[in-house]
């Protein structure tokens, strides 16, 4: 693959098959790596972007970035993530001082989808020692439980794990992702994708590697070969949506999403928009206008504690699943059970480190 002589990334990825779930010798699928360097492949999430890059900007700006992030932080919305969620139905807090976060990525605007969707859930834990963070990548199509809702008559539903978003919005997802962990969650962050694209723009694009080829219908007669391209919010937004161009379909656009990340971490932390005032500004105030947050959180104090990491800190893995299958006309993936539950009691144990030392493959 092309870096145009940049480094190439940190990456350690484990491929143990992707069976149909027909197929007698399921095998688990899972990758980690370690985000910030350029040129990942393997990871399968997004997001995370607004904390990380602000984090990637603040370390070089200065009292007076900070100030001026302390000055945004009202302008953030806040959603009531947690509002009617049974507290006598909630995980029990295991580990003092750790942090789990769910990351939800959420498209008004895919030209395939005329709802509001979730396409990327994400379970961040931050070690009490706030020098690192792992970040699960749960698969949209995960066929879960999805706890009583008005859609279920009241009863629990089998669907896909992101119909819980599009039945009862934050609130119900939240209730079904800490059933499916057993990891009780402290804050929610709810990120736009046109606000996402919007972050890209007030960067000037970004450098994004390109795995296979790529035919834009947005621009039609463009077509991206494999290789480094600067991609501007509409491009690079076609680029993380597209899936049916592509053999392995959503796992595509979870890799492609993940690059887009990494790409605007890499950009937000140049010595470049630090320099340019008015750059900094369209990016700040792109970001606090994509972001949404649960009511308790507070971007500056958080931003602010977890200062520390830095962006080759943070390893990303995907949840455990058995591979694809159908379940009436749809297509799903299906959780590996046993493999989850133990990355999951890592999680709330905050063990996680040991967890991908001890399963290297």
């Amino acid at each position: 693959m092309e870096h145009d002589g940049r480094r190439t990334a940190e990456e350690t990825t484990v491929e143990l098959g992707f069976a149909s779930a027909e197929d007698p010798a399921r095998r688990r699928r899972w990758s980690r790596r370690r985000l910030g360097r350029p040129g990942g492949r393997r990871a399968r999430t997004t997001a995370l972007v607004v904390l990380l890059a602000l984090l990637a900007l603040l370390g070089g700006a200065g009292a007076g970035g900070w100030l001026y992030v302390r000055s945004l932080d009202k302008q953030v919305q806040k959603i009531d993530a947690f509002h009617g969620v049974p507290e006598t139905r909630r995980p029990a807090r295991v580990a003092d001082g750790a942090l789990n976060f769910l990351v939800v990525g959420k498209d008004k605007a895919d030209p395939e989808s005329t709802a509001s969707r979730t396409d990327t859930i994400m379970l961040v834990h931050v070690p009490s020692s706030r020098d690192r963070a792992q970040v699960i990548s749960i698969p949209r199509d995960t066929w879960t439980t999805i706890p009583d809702s008005s859609e279920g008559d009241g009863q629990p539903t089998e669907a896909k794990i992101n119909a819980a978003y599009a039945w009862g919005g934050t609130p119900l997802l939240v209730r079904t992702i800490e059933d499916f962990t057993g990891v009780r969650l402290d804050h929610v962050v709810v990120i736009d994708f046109a606000g996402f694209g919007k972050i890209i723009d007030a960067l000037g694009g970004v450098d994004v590697t390109l795995d296979k080829t790529f035919t834009s219908k947005m621009q039609p007669g463009r077509v991206y070969q494999p290789g480094t391209h600067r991609l501007d919010g509409i491009a690079a937004l076609e680029y993380a949506r597209a899936r049916k161009q592509f053999a392995d379909g959503d796992f595509s656009r979870m890799r492609h999403q993940q690059d887009i990340v990494a790409a605007v971490l890499r950009e937000a932390g140049s010595k470049d928009i630090l320099a340019d005032p008015g750059r900094l500004d369209n990016f700040l105030r792109a970001t606090t206008g994509a972001v949404q947050v649960d009511r308790e959180l507070s971007v500056f104090d958080t931003v602010w504690a977890l200062r520390q990491i830095q962006a080759d800190d943070v390893t990303m893995l995907t949840s455990p699943s058995r591979g694809t299958g159908m379940v009436g006309d749809q297509s799903v993936v299906f959780p590996d059970e046993d493999a989850a539950a133990s990355l999951y009691e890592a999680v709330k144990n905050d063990t996680v480190d040991s967890w991908v030392a001890e399963h290297p493959n």
